[in-house]
C-alpha cells in the first residue's frame, strides 16, 4: 500500500477541511509516447463514510499513473464539523471541491464518488461541468430506492460511541451484512477502523457528525427530483460517465439502473456479484471495469 500526504485547506466559508494526496507512480505518471501526465482523480466517500474507504483503491490508482486525492468531507474523518447543520448538503459539498481543486491548481479531474460522492458529483456537474473530465458512479444516481434510503436513515447518526473494536467491529457488521454477505471477521474489523477513532477516554467513537444525517432522517433527500435528473443526464451524456451497482445493493436496483442506462444510452455499466451497497471498488468486477474506462481517459 502506498503513502499519502496530508492536505489541509479551508472552505470558503472558513472551515478547516482534510484530504489525502497518492502521488502517481513516478515509472507510470506520463502517459504513453511522452504525451501529458494523466488527469488526477478525485474520491468522494458515502454519507456516514471518510477518505480512508479509498486506502486501497487509491494506490491502484496511482500505479496506473494517476494522482489521487481522496477527501474527507466537511463533517466526516479529519474535517472540521460545521456548526451549521444545514450546510450538510450535496451543493455546500460541491462548493468544497472547487475550492479544493482551486488551491491544487487543478482544471480537470476524474471522479469517483461513492454514495454520497455521487451525488456531489452530479451536482458538480451541474455547476461546474468543466472540471469533470469522467466520472464513477457508484452505486448511486439520481433515482434511489426508498427502501435503500429507510436503511440507511435507520442507522445514519445514531450510534455513540462502543468500548472496544470488537464491538466497533460488531457495528459495523450489523449495519452492512447484508451487503456484504461474504465478509471476514479480519475485514469487519478493518472496516471498524476507518470508521471510528479512539478518543482520550479511551472510548471509540464514529468519525462524523451525528448532524449530517439530518436530511435523510427526517426525509429531506428524496428519492428523485427533476433537478437530479437533469443533472445526471448532463453529466452522463457530455462526459465518460461508468455506474458501478451492487448486484444485492437496495439504493439502486434494478429499476433505477435501468432508468439510468436508458438515460444515458452511452453510459458504460458494470455489476459487481454477491455486493451491495456500495461496492469498495477493489472487487475484481469492479476493478476490471474502472481499469478499461481509464484506459479511455486522457
Amino acid at each position: 500500500m502506498s503513502t499519502f500526504t496530508p492536505i489541509s485547506y479551508t472552505s470558503g466559508d472558513g472551515l478547516a477541511l482534510y484530504a489525502r494526496d497518492y502521488a502517481a507512480t513516478a515509472a507510470t505518471a506520463a502517459a504513453p509516447d511522452g504525451a501529458p501526465a494523466r488527469l488526477p482523480v478525485i474520491c468522494i466517500h458515502g454519507l456516514t463514510r471518510n477518505s480512508a474507504d479509498f486506502d486501497e483503491l487509491a494506490p491502484i490508482l496511482a500505479a496506473m499513473g494517476r494522482r489521487v486525492i481522496a477527501v474527507d468531507v466537511r463533517g466526516r474523518g479529519h474535517s472540521a464539523h460545521d456548526p451549521n447543520p444545514a450546510n450538510y448538503n450535496p451543493v455546500v459539498y460541491s462548493s468544497d471541491i472547487v475550492r479544493l481543486m482551486e488551491q491544487l491548481g487543478l482544471a480537470r479531474a476524474v471522479f469517483v464518488g461513492t454514495s454520497m460522492g455521487g451525488l456531489i458529483t452530479m451536482t458538480l456537474a451541474a455547476r461546474r461541468l468543466d472540471l469533470i473530465a469522467a466520472a464513477v458512479l457508484n452505486d448511486v444516481g439520481p433515482t434511489l430506492s426508498v427502501r435503500g434510503l429507510q436503511r440507511i436513515a435507520g442507522y445514519a447518526g445514531r450510534c455513540n460511541t462502543v468500548a472496544s473494536w470488537n464491538d466497533a467491529a460488531d457495528y459495523v457488521r450489523d449495519i452492512n451484512a447484508c451487503a456484504f454477505p461474504a465478509n471476514s471477521d479480519a475485514e469487519w474489523d478493518k472496516w471498524a477502523r476507518r470508521a471510528f477513532e479512539q478518543k482520550d477516554d479511551g472510548q471509540l467513537a464514529l468519525r462524523y457528525d451525528p448532524h449530517i444525517a439530518t436530511a435523510i432522517q427526517t426525509g429531506k433527500l428524496r428519492p428523485t427530483s427533476m433537478a437530479a435528473r437533469m443533472a445526471f443526464r448532463r453529466l452522463a451524456r457530455r462526459r465518460p460517465t461508468l455506474l458501478v451497482r451492487g448486484a444485492l445493493s437496495d439504493l439502486v436496483e434494478l429499476d433505477q439502473a435501468n432508468w439510468m442506462r436508458k438515460a444515458a444510452p452511452e453510459m458504460q455499466y458494470a455489476e459487481v456479484p454477491e455486493v451491495g451497497h456500495a461496492p469498495m471498488l477493489t472487487e475484481p468486477a469492479a476493478l476490471d471495469a474502472i481499469r478499461a474506462f481509464l484506459a479511455r481517459v486522457p
